[in-house]
């Protein structure tokens, strides 16, 4: 019999996705099948499957949690903003479509059955589905099909736990002013409720927990303190990105506009001898930087563009006269070139703009996009590392004459003459800690093993859910599936 249990949140950024990877973690420790779902997400952070396509960052490391690996079942709608108002959607893994919100908002309805599917064949050979909401219940106005929180909830069946942001203020607004909005079958849905991010002494707040309960007859299951390891933990939301001050050696990040892909900076951020610091809209990079890394972006024409009109195009010239280092991974890569021709007009309308022109290569978008997970060699050691691709475009070139990995049997990236100016699409080398070592070597030292630090804070965060969260509870109010 499949149990599956909801964690909604009485806003946006409460915490939900840490919540799910913990309590996975804890029910696969207790010798549990545990599974992630997220019916809907919306992130330019995605993870490449094992069965080919991409879902959401944050259900990678949840799999991970339960010890599994990532298959598109488990996000099966990805949302990934392209602009203010449209996005790409990602239907169990595959591009389905890109339309503007108040489109999206339409149709949406019409993928609950894929939801659906997804959701009961990956019930099937698990004991808990960890289910995750997106944003909160309470904005009513995106009732209206539904499939990311209540109307999957209703759909599918399955109860709720909702959780509340103490760090923010007025928590008990929050948690009892859902209920308050709710329709009455969806506040019914709700089985219990907890506390997230407290910080002090817990017991502080128990006249808190009392009054919410007492508004909303729902159980508590526990107030959870602040976890300071989170960091630790690869970030799935842009809002997440923070600057990491480590050892001497620097590297600097310009924080693009559709910054896509950006749990390259993980590794690097956990390292104790390195600096990762973000530069934000109208800051200079930094003259003192030893590496400058530009990351992959869902727009690569306008973020060329808004990095321009930063100045950090000056900047960066002024950083290789200095002899300093530069990396461009996937979009970063393809702004390093000569020029990005999008004749489809695949980003807007059909262009060839001129890059940075730091590498001697072209790049041409195309309508169909690269995902693997790969197997790859840096060239100059011969560490081994493990990455994935996730990409529309070819880039091609002379500087491609001098490729400095080797993936899947073939070359791969660029190398201007002095090689201090390097481009590549491959995502997540960084986690290799042979590469990262080899790659830092001369400006950093690195002994630290990132995997080990991830599985060991994956456990940490079980254990501190095992004693501030009632589990057992949560066990009780989860529901068998109906397969």
């Amino acid at each position: 019999m499949t149990k599956a249990i909801m964690i909604q949140g009485a806003g946006s950024n409460v915490g939900k996705s840490m919540l799910v990877a913990g309590i996975a973690r804890a029910f696969t420790l207790r010798g549990l099948s545990v599974a992630p779902f997220k019916p809907q997400n919306m992130s330019n952070n995605a993870a490449v499957t094992v069965d080919g396509g991409e879902i959401g960052r944050a259900q990678a490391l949840q799999a991970l949690a339960c010890r599994k690996d990532s298959h598109t079942d488990m996000n099966p709608v990805l949302l990934k903003p392209e602009s203010d108002t449209g996005a790409q959607i990602v239907v169990q893994g595959q591009r389905w479509n890109t339309l503007r919100a108040r489109d999206y908002g339409k149709i949406k309805h019409k993928l609950m059955p894929r939801v659906l599917e997804s959701f009961q064949r990956l019930a099937r050979d698990v004991d808990l589905v960890v289910v995750e909401g997106a944003g909160s219940p309470a904005e009513v106005n995106l009732r209206a099909g539904d499939i990311a929180n209540m109307g999957f909830a209703q759909a599918a069946g399955v109860p709720v736990i909702l959780t509340g942001d103490i760090d923010r203020g007025g928590v008990i607004a929050q948690v009892v002013g859902t209920k308050t909005i709710l329709p009455k079958d969806d506040a019914d849905r709700i089985s219990g409720f907890c506390i997230n991010k407290f910080r002090g002494d817990v017991r502080l707040f128990d006249e808190g927990l009392t009054a919410i309960s007492d508004h909303t007859d729902w159980p508590s299951l526990g107030v959870i303190p602040w976890f300071a390891d989170a960091w630790r933990l690869p970030a799935e939301d842009v809002m997440d990105i923070r600057s990491h001050t480590g050892g001497s050696y620097k590297v600097a990040v310009p924080r693009l506009s559709r910054i896509m892909n950006f749990d390259d900076l993980d590794p690097l951020s956990a390292e104790p001898n390195v600096s990762v610091e973000i530069i934000e809209q109208g800051r200079p990079l930094p003259g003192d930087a030893d590496l400058i890394l530009i990351p992959g972006s869902k727009a690569t024409i306008a973020d060329l563009a808004y990095f321009r009109a930063q100045g950090w195009d000056v900047d960066l010239h002024a950083h290789v006269r200095r002899g300093g280092k530069v990396l461009g991974i996937c979009a970063g890569y393809q702004m390093l070139g000569k020029t990005i021709g999008d004749p489809d007009g695949i980003e807007g309308a059909p262009q060839t703009v001129d890059g940075l022109g730091f590498l001697n290569v072209e790049t041409v978008m195309i309508p169909k996009k690269t995902l693997a997970r790969t197997q790859a060699r840096y060239l100059e050691t011969g560490a081994e590392l493990e990455g994935y691709e996730i990409h529309l475009g070819v880039t091609t070139g002379a500087d491609c004459a001098r490729p400095w990995l080797e993936v899947d049997g073939r070359n791969e990236g660029a190398s201007s003459a002095d090689g201090r100016v390097r481009g590549t699409y491959l995502h997540g080398l960084f986690t290799s800690d042979e590469f990262r070592a080899d790659f830092l070597e001369g400006g950093a030292k690195s002994e630290m093993k990132y995997g080990e630090t991830v599985e060991q804070t994956l456990d940490a965060l079980a254990a501190h859910l095992e004693e501030h969260m009632d589990l057992d509870l949560l066990w009780e109010l989860a529901q068998p599936v109906t397969l």
